[in-house]
Parts: structure tokens; C-alpha cells; sequence
């Protein structure tokens, strides 16, 4: 994958072509029906994160959608604004995935349709294009690609934990729903670099990179944490405990879920100069997985 705007250059171009290969979205069906509530069996509070992860993130990324397509007609290279397609349509497949997965939860008694909801009229409210013209609508436009920039550094990281995480095969999870954060997460980790190759090319800022970046760290460890406190409070289950961070800091010494303190490690890797996102995960284990997805081939057999 070339690089673009400020970052190009013969050695970053050879750094990355290896990566040139076309984002599409893929045709997914998940079947939901047999999903119990705590599909990581005996992990609630493992459970709820993941549901963090797939349900309530999907917010941000529709706004990051939304801001990459207006900024797509400031993109000239078309090799840039066809990664930026691709990236709009595979996360429209996102939202319609993980929205059919709130809605079996829902359905069997965890409310999160109301919390979704309030993210996301604090998503659009905060995040949105606020009607702005001339010089303060392109400031705004650059500052929430760098935004979101930001938070896509954290996404792909993640989802590189979830296509490694085989403890999660070995606590029993629900397959369905494995597949699903898999498959997510595998997408994010294969489109790791087209919001950040946007942001470059549109402004390409360092002192904006650093400040977003900053910026996009201290927004989603509160968003995690405050989102994992309402669906613990809100799953119905009598016997799931009282104290959640002490659940927590159990789940994480066991590796059930990635530890916090990510959101403060990886931030010096993405402010170091000469980083780009190609550098996070392995795209051959990501493609590998979107190859042989489940929810993929029964996509394809329908």
C-alpha cells in the first residue's frame, strides 16, 4: 500500500506494497438464535467487554464512516479513495451485523438498545458535521479524521487480540459470536491503515496527530469502562456478583480480556515518528480468517 500526501516517499512506498491488495465488504450471515446471554460460559464480566467491543463501538464507527465520505472528494489518488470505499461499505456491514446481535440480546433480556441509543445521539452530537462552511468546516473535518485516526489505532490492536486470543476457544465461546468478533476484528486489522492514510493526506499534521491521538486514548478507556459498568448492572443473572472490577482485574490476570492499560502502552507507538498502521498485526493471519470465516461460507451458500 503506497503511501500518501506528506508520508510518500520510495522507501514507504516498498514498505507497504506487499499490503495492496483491495478492501471490500464481505457477505456475512450469523445465525443468533442459539446465543445465550453469557456466551463466554462462567465469564460474565468477559462477556460484557466483548459486548463493549462489538456492539457498542460500532457507534463511533459509523460516525468514522460518515466523516471518511466527507472527506472523500478532497481525495485525488484513486488507489486512497477506493481504500475509503471499501472501508465505508465494510463498516456499513459492521453496524448490520452487530445490530442483529443487540437485538437477539435484547430479545433474551439484556437491555442495550437504550445505551446504544444514547451513544449514539452523543456520537452524532459530538462527532457530527454541525452544519459548519469555508474554513471552520475543513478544520473540523481534519481534526475528527485525526480523531478517529486515533481510535483506529486502538480498534486494530484489538481486533488483533481477538483473532489471537485462543482463550477464548478454550473458556467455550459461543462459536457464532467468536466468529463474529473474529471476523470484526480481522476486517479491522485489514483495514488498519485507511483512516490514517486519509488523515495524512487531507492534513498530515504531526501536532494534530498527537493531540487526537491523546485525545482518542482518553475517550474510549471512560467509554469502556462506563459501558461495562451499565451492562453488568443491567444483565438480569442473580448470581453474577456485586463488585465488577474485581471480576475485572481477575478477567484480565487470566488473559480473558485485553488489559487496560493498553490504551496508555501503544500511545508512544503511534506518535513515534515514521509510525504507520501497517506495522500493528499480521495481515496474513487476518486475510486467512476472513477466507475461512463461517459466517462467510454460509453467506455464500444461501
Amino acid at each position: 500500500m503506497a503511501v500518501r500526501g506528506k508520508t510518500s516517499g520510495r522507501d514507504a512506498a516498498n514498505r507497504y506494497a506487499s499490503e495492496a491488495h483491495a478492501i471490500n465488504p464481505r457477505d456475512v450471515h450469523f445465525d443468533f438464535d442459539s446465543v445465550p446471554m453469557h456466551y463466554i460460559p462462567g465469564e460474565v464480566l468477559a462477556t460484557h467487554i466483548v459486548n463493549v467491543m462489538h456492539l457498542v463501538l460500532p457507534e463511533g464507527e459509523r460516525a468514522m464512516a460518515n466523516t471518511l465520505a466527507e472527506a472523500l472528494p478532497l481525495i485525488t489518488d484513486e488507489r486512497l479513495r477506493e481504500e475509503v470505499a471499501g472501508f465505508v461499505g465494510q463498516e456499513a456491514m459492521h453496524a448490520s451485523s452487530h445490530e442483529r446481535a443487540r437485538h437477539h440480546l435484547q430479545s433474551i433480556g439484556l437491555d442495550v438498545e437504550s445505551y446504544v441509543g444514547a451513544v449514539a445521539w452523543l456520537t452524532d452530537r459530538l462527532l457530527g458535521d454541525h452544519g459548519l462552511t469555508g474554513k471552520a468546516k475543513d478544520e473540523w473535518l481534519k481534526e475528527r479524521l485525526g480523531l478517529f485516526a486515533g481510535m483506529e489505532h486502538y480498534t486494530a490492536v484489538i481486533g488483533e487480540w481477538l483473532l489471537e486470543a485462543k482463550v477464548l476457544e478454550d473458556r467455550g465461546m459461543h462459536p457464532t459470536m467468536l466468529d463474529l468478533v473474529r471476523w470484526h476484528g480481522a476486517e479491522e486489522v485489514e483495514h488498519r491503515s485507511v483512516v490514517y492514510d486519509a488523515f495524512m493526506y487531507v492534513d498530515g499534521s504531526y501536532a494534530r496527530k498527537a493531540r487526537t491521538g491523546v485525545l482518542a486514548a482518553m475517550t474510549l478507556l471512560p467509554l469502556f469502562i462506563a459501558s461495562t459498568a451499565y451492562l453488568y448492572r443491567k444483565d438480569p443473572e442473580p448470581k453474577k456478583g456485586r463488585f465488577w472490577p474485581l471480576q475485572f482485574a481477575n478477567a484480565t490476570a487470566r488473559g480473558v480480556i485485553p488489559k487496560f492499560t493498553v490504551f496508555f502502552t501503544e500511545l508512544p507507538r503511534y506518535l513515534r515518528p515514521g509510525f504507520h498502521p501497517s506495522q500493528l498485526g499480521s495481515m496474513d493471519a487476518a486475510l486467512r480468517y476472513l477466507a475461512q470465516s463461517p459466517a462467510a461460507r454460509a453467506a455464500e451458500h444461501r
